[in-house]
C-alpha cells in the first residue's frame, strides 16, 4: 500500500511540475519570422498601424501567424486594449481558437489582462470552450488566484463545475496548485465540495496529498464527506497516515470525533 501513496506522490509532483511549466508563462514564445506586419503591430500596440493593415486588406482581420494565433490572440495576450477594442469593432472573430484550442479571453486571462478580459466578456465571448487540456478560462484564472477575473467570468455563465481532462473542477484544480485564496472564493461561490477527479480523490484527498492543513480545515468546516473512498478504497485519513502528515491526521481525527459524538 505504501509504494501505492508512493506512486501517488511522485505522481502528485510531476502534476505539479508540469502545471507549474503550463500554466506559469505569460503571453506567447514570439518570434520575428513567424508574425506578418498586422500581428507585429498588434503585440508592440499600434492601433494606427493595425488599422492601417486593415484598410489595405480587410481579410487580415483574422489572420493567423505561424503558429495559428491571430491578431486578437496576440493583442489579448500582451494586453493591448486599444487594438483589442479596434479588432471588436471590425467584428473580428472572437471565439476563436489558436494551435492548443484556446480563445482570445482564455489567453486574457492566462496573462492576466483583466482589462482585455472583461473587454471580451462584455462583446459576448464564451467563457466555457475548452483547450486541448479540457481547461476553461476559469481554470486558469484559479491557477493565478485571479479572484477578480473568477468572479467576472462567474458573472458571465463560466461554469463553476466544468472538468478538465483529469476530472478536475476549478476547485479540485485550486487545491491540486495549492491556491488557498482561490479556494475559499470558490467554496463562498458554492463550489461543489463533493466532486472528485478521474481517480475518484476528492478535495480532502487533494488538500492532504498537497500537506495543505489550511485547505484541509477549510473543508472540514464545509462538512466534506471523510469517509469517502478513492478507486483504490482508500480515504483521506489513510492519505495523511501512509504520508505521515500527523498533524492532519490529527484534524481529520478530531473531525470524526466530533461526528461519532453528535451521532451519539
Amino acid at each position: 500500500m505504501r509504494k501505492l501513496f508512493s506512486f501517488g506522490r511522485r505522481l502528485g509532483q510531476e502534476l505539479l511540475d508540469s502545471m507549474d511549466q503550463e500554466y506559469a508563462g505569460r503571453g506567447y514564445h514570439i518570434r520575428d519570422w513567424e508574425l506578418r506586419k498586422i500581428h507585429r503591430a498588434a503585440t508592440k500596440g499600434d492601433a494606427a498601424e493595425v488599422e492601417h493593415c486593415l484598410t489595405r486588406r480587410f481579410r487580415d482581420l483574422d489572420a493567423r501567424d505561424r503558429k495559428d494565433r491571430t491578431v486578437l490572440h496576440l493583442a489579448c495576450a500582451h494586453g493591448r486594449v486599444e487594438v483589442v477594442t479596434l479588432l471588436l469593432s471590425r467584428r473580428c472573430q472572437i471565439n476563436i481558437c489558436d494551435r492548443l484550442n484556446r480563445t482570445p479571453l482564455m489567453k486574457a486571462v492566462h496573462c492576466q489582462e483583466e482589462a482585455c478580459a472583461i473587454i471580451l466578456l462584455e462583446h459576448g465571448a464564451n467563457p466555457n470552450i475548452k483547450d486541448i487540456y479540457g481547461n476553461t478560462a476559469l481554470h486558469y484564472a484559479v491557477y493565478n488566484e485571479g479572484t477578480s477575473l473568477a468572479e467576472k467570468l462567474l458573472s458571465h455563465h463560466a461554469k463553476i463545475e466544468a472538468l478538465n481532462e483529469e476530472g478536475n473542477t476549478p476547485l479540485l484544480f485550486a487545491i491540486n496548485s495549492r491556491r488557498q485564496q482561490i479556494v475559499e472564493f470558490l467554496l463562498k461561490n458554492q463550489a461543489n465540495v463533493h466532486a472528485v477527479d478521474n481517480f475518484r480523490r476528492t478535495a480532502l484527498m487533494l488538500a492532504v496529498q498537497h500537506n495543505s492543513s489550511n485547505i484541509v480545515s477549510l473543508l472540514l468546516q464545509q462538512n466534506i464527506n471523510i469517509f469517502s473512498q478513492d478507486l483504490f478504497g482508500q480515504t483521506a485519513e489513510d492519505y495523511a497516515v501512509c504520508y505521515n502528515f500527523r498533524s492532519i491526521q490529527q484534524q481529520i481525527l478530531e473531525h470524526k470525533n466530533k461526528i461519532l459524538k453528535n451521532h451519539l
